[in-house]
């Protein structure tokens, strides 16, 4: 199979490894890189893969997400454990969960992820220290020093697949396998041509140098709810999920001052998000690599050109 192909084909376990030879010296923050809140995981999985003690992280990989936004919290009444948290707390702990993620990159020694843990609702200085250290203990090797330029090939030769980006800077300060907070582009809307407006102003101010998220999250603000009270995050989301990918598939990620890198969506089963963010890749090369895959069924939009591309190319 041609590595053009592999994005549009449902394969994005290891799309990493597969991504063509011209793209493993390119820095990760000019790939273009699928990822997801945990609130959208949150609400979609509490009460189905964690009542299963299933692990949503691996789920998230397994659909091609690899960067991963944790919002870390202790419950008032919780002990010293920690949970991610986004309205609600989940039943799985951080540690159960970056135990499971750990097993699966064992399981994918190409694939590379970026976490970013953040928020830290109630927790001290002695949280903190006892949380890093697990994290560093946990991922050892794997870990990419905030010192280096990672590509896909020197992380490979280096045994090296997790990013941690930790948004204390007292931690992030005494630790260098730890990576500033990285930026989140984020429009805190629940009208998805206001969000695309947001990133497209964002995109004509310049890129951050490093790592960034552009943000297509929706918001479900008070007015909206009032607009709408039979409808959830999911539905929203569902509703504009069409136009949000449309924007996404015009992208190109890269150095430029519109050069996409991180995509966060919630919800990221739904639809072909991650495929289309991946296949983003192959625009940068797009002289020298193979082809990307034609739709054979006529398509009377982009976004119509997205969902068919799984099931009838050339």
């Amino acid at each position: 199979m041609a590595d053009g192909q592999r994005w549009a084909l449902g394969g994005n376990t290891d799309w990493m490894s597969g991504l063509h030879e011209v793209l493993r010296d390119v820095p990760l923050w000019n790939l273009a890189i699928p990822g997801t809140q945990n609130r959208a995981w949150i609400s979609e999985f509490t009460y189905v893969y964690f009542l299963l003690d299933l692990c949503v992280l691996r789920e998230q990989c397994d659909l091609g997400i690899r960067f991963l936004d944790l919002r870390i919290a202790k419950k008032p009444a919780g002990g010293g454990k920690l949970f991610f948290a986004h309205g609600i707390y989940t039943l799985i702990s951080v540690k159960e969960a970056l135990n499971e993620l750990a097993t699966w990159l064992d399981a994918h020694p190409k694939e590379i992820v970026i976490i970013s843990c953040s928020h830290f609702e109630s927790l001290t200085d002695e949280d903190h220290i006892s949380l890093v250290e697990f994290i560093i203990t946990l991922f050892a090797d794997k870990l990419c020093s905030s010192q280096e330029t990672p590509t896909l090939r020197s992380c490979w030769s280096r045994g090296q697949q997790v990013v941690v980006s930790y948004g204390n800077q007292q931690m992030v300060l005494q630790h260098p396998e730890l990576w500033a907070e990285i930026p989140y582009w984020y429009a805190d809307s629940s009208d998805p041509e206001k969000v695309i407006s947001y990133l497209e102003d964002q995109q004509h101010r310049g890129r951050p140098a490093g790592f960034y998220v552009s943000g297509l999250n929706l918001t479900e603000d008070a007015l909206y709810v009032f607009l709408h009270p039979l409808e959830n995050m999911r539905k929203m989301t569902t509703k504009a999920l069409s136009e949000l990918l449309s924007w996404a598939s015009e992208q190109h990620p890269g150095p430029g001052a519109g050069g996409v890198n991180i995509v966060c969506c919630d919800f990221v089963g739904l639809g072909q998000f991650c495929s289309v963010v991946i296949g983003l890749n192959y625009k940068l090369g797009a002289v020298t690599l193979a082809p990307r895959p034609v739709c054979k069924t006529a398509a009377a939009s982009t976004s119509d050109a997205i969902s068919c591309c799984n099931g009838n190319q050339t």
